[in-house]
């Protein structure tokens, strides 16, 4: 050991016990605040994402309802009458007006557990419970949507094929959801034309996939002339968003973008794109595709997309059969519900986001959707789709003081003016799920946000109960 006149020289004990210590009491604190969701700002910029998100196992679904949970409690053990006993209070909230309706089923056997109030109700975007559960019972979850540049002549007609996440070029971080852009299709198409010998074309664009109208009669006048919605089309680049104002002819505007692209690839475009038909047996120049439809309900569910939840419910009429319109759509959804024996009485539909006022779902429709979509492998991703609690999508920032149910609850929210819902599933205090909906639409429009804390606390009630 080394001395100094004769004197040992040791490291005083408190040098590596108080490092030590800071260390332990940092990563204790850090823990905790990532447990409570309290980083998620930091570190993900606000949505940490389901793929960040480590849900309880028994908060996640299984093919095989047997081995749901193993281990805890069955769901078949939840006590009546002690989920009236917590959750009857929270209901009474005078900020949530006097109209509520709340069902709660048994996830074993889909039995309802424990009702309030009585018939249907103004949804807001729980409505896309129903959207996303009948875009995955009716089309293939690895379907991908082209957008393709056919050929007929000297003209190239840009073809959508309802992608709802076309973009005009994809950026520089990685968006699982966003796979196809106009830019790398007008590159393939302007190599297919030189390679022909091609340099100058007209534009044509063909959205026909989609049948009228482009907005539905129960959106508010005011939705499209005040930039919150953008026309429904079955071609549309960035959801028709430039600059933050959206296209009032979503094909149009995409087509003009893809022209110009074409132009800087050394294509000469003549005149202005046009509508057109795409020709019978005209030559594919090139085609990018979508994300897969699984992805594409991941996404609108999680971050409640109304845009691209119309664009689905039009993909879905089509898989049905049914023309491709709101009515198309809303008669697909009600027939998905019939054959899997969801109540669908008083159930009406004018969209698939859930804008419309004119909108009417029963809870005990949502929670028994919720219920069924976790029963089959086809579906189930619609339940892990839905956003947690404190953590991810439209409930990142919700709970924040009801911290024991942090993590422990799942569920799609509705909003719009006076209008406050919830669907999903939470675990209570022993583990046991329970599959819910809460829908208030006479809230106090000068309280919006006391009135959504109030229908957290509804959830909460279940997460803090030993229901067993």
């Amino acid at each position: 050991m080394p001395s100094h006149g004769g004197t040992r020289v040791a490291k005083p004990r408190g040098a590596i016990l108080v490092p030590a210590l800071v260390v332990a009491v940092v990563v204790a604190v850090g823990i905790s605040l990532w447990s409570r969701g309290d980083l998620n700002g930091l570190i993900c910029d606000g949505d940490c994402g389901p793929a960040n998100v480590v849900p309880p196992r028994s908060l996640t679904t299984s093919t095989e309802p047997a081995d749901l949970a193993s281990g805890a409690p069955s769901p078949g053990d939840v006590d009546r009458a002690k989920l009236e006993a917590a959750v009857g209070p929270t209901l009474r909230a005078s900020v949530l007006g006097p109209r509520i309706g709340f069902s709660a089923v048994s996830p074993s056997d889909g039995t309802e557990l424990m009702s309030a109030g009585s018939g249907p109700y103004v949804p807001a975007s729980t409505t896309k419970v129903l959207t996303g559960f009948a875009a995955l019972s009716l089309i293939d979850p690895q379907t991908r949507f082209a957008t393709r540049v056919v050929r007929s002549g000297d003209e190239v007609v840009l073809v959508g094929g309802g992608d709802p996440y076309l973009a005009v070029e994809r950026t520089k971080k990685d968006d699982p959801v966003v796979r196809a852009d106009l830019r790398t299709l007008a590159a393939r198409a302007a190599e297919a034309l030189e390679r022909d010998g091609t340099s100058r074309v007209s534009v044509g664009f063909d959205a026909s996939l989609f049948a009228g109208p482009a907005e539905s009669p129960g959106w508010e006048p005011t939705y499209v002339s005040q930039n919150i919605v953008t026309p429904v089309s079955a071609l549309w680049a960035d959801q028709g968003v430039q600059d933050g104002v959206r296209a009032g002819e979503p094909a149009a505007a995409a087509a003009r973008t893809f022209a110009k692209l074409l132009a800087d690839r050394g294509i000469t475009v003549t005149g202005e794109p046009a509508p057109a038909e795409a020709p019978q047996g005209a030559s594919t120049l090139a085609v990018v595709r979508s994300a897969t439809v699984a992805r594409i309900v991941e996404t609108l569910m999680r971050i409640s997309d109304n845009q691209a939840a119309e664009v689905m419910l039009r993909q879905a009429a089509i898989a049905a059969g049914k023309p491709a319109t709101f009515d198309g759509g809303a008669e697909a959804v009600t027939e998905v519900l019939d054959s899997a024996d969801v109540s669908t009485e008083g159930l009406r539909l004018n969209d698939g986001s859930g804008l419309s006022r004119r909108n009417r779902i029963t809870p005990l429709t949502l929670a028994q959707a919720v219920n069924v979509a976790a029963s089959t492998a086809r579906t189930s991703a619609l339940v892990t789709d839905l956003p947690v609690s404190g953590f991810t999508g439209t409930l990142v920032d919700r709970f924040s003081r009801l911290t024991s149910s942090l993590g422990m609850v799942r569920a799609k929210t509705g909003t719009l003016t006076g209008v406050h819902s919830l669907a999903g599933y939470a675990l209570d205090a022993g583990g046991r799920p329970v599959v819910f909906a809460v829908m208030a639409d006479r809230t106090s429009k000068v309280a919006p946000f006391e009135a959504q804390a109030a229908l957290d606390k509804v959830a909460a009630a279940i997460a803090d109960c030993n229901c067993g």
